[in-house]
């Protein structure tokens, strides 16, 4: 590629103006798109608001540093954090500059271009350059054996969590010579830290790295004296640095990036603040904040012209998320016009909420509305059930983004076949499904004899394992937990007459000890498979039989998955960033749920602040029309619960919203009429009393005021009620509530009580 760029006689660095100016690509560019193309010149931070064309700004500034002679394409470092992204800037970049390839550019993932260095340097941490790149799979594999080997149990120690520990770590930069002990409790003995050292050293031996490793290796050569001479090379090499999606970045990313920007100091990054909603994965949002302070001399440019929704919709997010103190401040604006208002809508429950939903749709659809161009955003996966079944119901095509539909989860399909055997025992699909989950030392070689055994009698496996059991085909302990499971099916069976088909669902999955495994897995996915098994257990109270339940299932596991077909999108949104619709619904906004209590026991003011830049996110996802639901009692996990509106529908400014509702909560006059507009004296004040006072709680103990607590002194919780301290651990305390047993809890949303 480099014949193919021409070059300038007086050296890259001093550019060609002439050619700045006459460059076609900046034609369509606003102001500030332009100010950000052309700042060539030291640290830029470009805080692109959503809509405000990020990744024209990206590609244009590429071709522009080409086209203008300042470097040439493999003097550029530029990082994305999906190969999806860096292909699309490969193409962009490529077109701009009439169709000349881009191959042997340093363009791609963190990952991909920390992989392509360490190849090159893989032997000063004791590598060889065709070192392999191994999957979580074969990590948690490696660390299980490794785990074994220390005389640990791994059934009470999940090698998933320390891979998902020692992962923390590497993104935090943190090497063995780094972590002690104490970093990671009394898990796994209290041998974690000893073990990521033995972990690094067997990967070493086997000459492999796991993909944290690909930027903790590079980190660890660049930041060793003794390589200063190859630094510096890599600092002569990359004459500009551009970064996408900063506000995304983990530690180890940010020190590479640092480590790699003090040759040139040229160093660009795009990214919004207003959208950091990785914290629970490890992205640092201080990492942007602070750009400033890392890269002295620093501009700051802002892209806040927005081409993708109406004025309504940004006034109505930029409310929201002016609420933040930890942002570095814009205010998105449009040409489109002001179009809608937001409508925010109040149901009594989350059935009526999936039903009023499904009746937008098709109201929109006749107005001319593609099904591709709504979709349906909610805060956890669960809550997808409702209306996956209700679009079922009416006929709706739907896709579920991010993920398989609910029913095609794996944690359901082990429920359901766990129900499917309950019902009817000769369904051998169903029972080979589960017969060794969780884990019951049923391996593949009596799964087999039971097989063959059925197949040559033309019987069930149900009924092969029974005649088994009596002979001696089977080994002793085999025999026995066959036995046991068969017994327990038989028990359970016995409850269909005089119990309720719900409540024996969770006595199989509890029973079963299926929910005790996931209870026991750590990694991330577990609380949203739990989640999900309770949503099932609560979604069977709609159905009068355990078989009109399973038979609904089965219809809706048959729904057509035409590609042809125009679908409406179903997804959490997390999964919604960076994709946008005409009309955007998003359910489910009540305290507790959204913002998620959960993010904000675990991280306080910080997890409050992050939920509302995902709310942020949500409603910029539209384009014409935003739809914001919230229900007055939603069942959770097979119980009813009474909810009150989100914070964040308090925070929505008045003149950019309607307002109204089904449940006779707030409006004009309290009447809970459809058409009553916000009221900021009735339904707005009252929930604003109440944020306010959880916000005061949150505020006080972020500020270190939290010395009062100590154990056995009595509480009250915003959700779990009233309780006795029983320990203290700095700003987390764990309680014993009158009605729910013992948790941990932040201080942030516990208030003494009088004694």
């Amino acid at each position: 590629m480099s014949q193919n760029i021409p070059t300038n006689s007086q050296g890259n660095a001093q550019g060609n103006p002439q050619a700045s100016n006459s460059a076609p690509y900046l034609a369509h560019l606003n102001p500030p798109q332009r100010q950000a193309v052309e700042t060539l010149d030291g640290p830029v931070l470009v805080l692109a608001g959503a809509g405000t064309g990020k990744t024209r700004v990206l590609t244009t500034r590429l071709a522009h540093i080409i086209h203008t002679f300042r470097a040439q394409p493999q003097e550029i470092l530029a990082v994305t954090f999906t190969n999806k992204a860096a292909n699309e800037m490969k193409h962009r970049v490529s077109e701009a500059l009439g169709g000349a390839p881009v191959e042997g550019w340093w363009l791609g993932t963190f990952h991909a271009l920390a992989a392509r260095m360490l190849r090159r340097h893989a032997d000063l941490v004791g590598l060889s350059s065709q070192f392999t790149i191994i999957d979580t799979d074969d990590q948690v594999r490696l660390l299980k054996q490794l785990i074994d080997a220390e005389g640990i149990d791994v059934k009470k120690n999940n090698p998933k969590l320390a891979a998902d520990i020692i992962s923390g770590w590497k993104d935090k930069a943190l090497t063995p010579d780094q972590v002690t002990d104490a970093m990671a409790g009394d898990a796994f003995n209290g041998k974690l830290a000893q073990i990521y050292r033995i972990y690094q050293s067997r990967l070493r031996t086997l000459n492999t790295c796991d993909f944290g490793d690909l930027l903790l290796h590079v980190i660890t050569i660049f930041k060793d004296p003794r390589n200063a001479d190859l630094l510096a090379q890599y600092h002569r090499r990359f004459r500009y640095i551009m970064v996408d999606e900063y506000q995304d970045t983990n530690v180890a990313q940010y020190l590479w990036l640092r480590l790699l920007a003090k040759g040139s100091n040229n160093i660009c990054c795009v990214g919004d603040d207003d959208q950091s909603i990785y914290g629970w994965r490890g992205a640092e949002v201080g990492n942007i904040l602070r750009f400033e302070k890392d890269f002295e001399g620093a501009t700051i440019i802002r892209l806040e012209q927005n081409y993708r929704s109406t004025g309504h919709i940004l006034s109505a997010a930029g409310g929201v998320i002016a609420h933040n103190q930890g942002r570095l401040g814009k205010t998105l604006w449009s040409e489109a016009g002001d179009g809608e208002k937001v409508t925010i809508h109040g149901l009594w429950d989350g059935e009526a909420e999936a039903r009023w939903v499904g009746e937008k749709i098709e109201n929109l659809q006749r107005e001319g509305i593609s099904l591709s161009g709504m979709a349906v955003l909610v805060r956890a996966g669960y809550l997808m059930r409702e209306f996956e079944d209700r679009f079922i119901h009416l006929g709706l095509a739907y896709q579920v983004i991010g993920g398989p539909r609910f029913y095609e989860r794996m944690e359901v399909r082990d429920a359901l076949a766990y129900l499917r055997v309950t019902m009817q025992p000769a369904d051998d699909l169903a029972l080979e499904r589960i017969i060794n989950t969780p884990k019951r030392g049923i391996g593949d070689a009596t799964v087999q004899t039971l097989y063959s055994f059925a197949r040559s009698k033309g019987i069930s496996l149900h009924e092969a394992i029974l005649q088994l059991c009596v002979t001696d085909e089977i080994k002793p302990k085999q025999r026995q937990t066959l036995l046991n499971l068969i017994n327990d099916f038989a028990r359970w069976r016995g409850l269909l007459d005089h119990t309720h088909h719900a409540e024996i669902a969770g006595i199989i999955l509890d029973e079963s000890g299926y929910i005790q495994m996931w209870k026991q897995d750590k990694s991330l996915e577990s609380q949203g498979r739990l989640e999900n098994l309770k949503e099932l257990v609560s979604a069977m109270s709609e159905y009068e039989t355990m078989g009109d339940f399973l038979e609904h299932v089965a219809l809706v596991l048959d729904n057509s998955d035409d590609r042809s077909v125009e679908k409406i999108s179903i997804m959490t949104l997390h999964a919604a960033k960076g994709l946008e619709f005409d009309c955007v619904f998003l359910a489910g906004w009540e305290e507790g749920l959204f913002p998620s209590q959960r993010s904000m026991d675990e991280s306080g003011m910080a997890g409050l602040e992050e939920e509302r830049r995902l709310a942020y996110v949500g409603i910029t996802r539209a384009k014409r029309r935003s739809f914001i639901t919230h229900a007055s009692n939603r069942r959770t996990y097979g119980q009813w619960i009474s909810a009150i509106p989100s914070r964040f529908i308090d925070e929505l400014p008045a003149d950019h919203i309607e307002y109204s509702s089904d449940t006779g909560f707030g409006g004009s006059g309290g009447s809970g009429g459809r058409s009553s507009h916000w009221d900021s004296s009735g339904f707005a004040a009252n929930v604003s009393q109440r944020m306010q006072d959880i916000t005061r709680k949150i505020t006080s103990t972020q500020t270190g005021n939290a010395d009062g607590f100590i154990s056995g002194m009595r509480i009250r919780h915003d959700k779990f009620g009233d309780g006795k301290i029983v320990f203290v651990d700095g700003h987390k305390l764990d309680i014993m509530f009158d009605q729910g047993g013992r948790k941990r809890v932040m201080d942030s949303f516990v208030e003494i009580l009088d004694a």
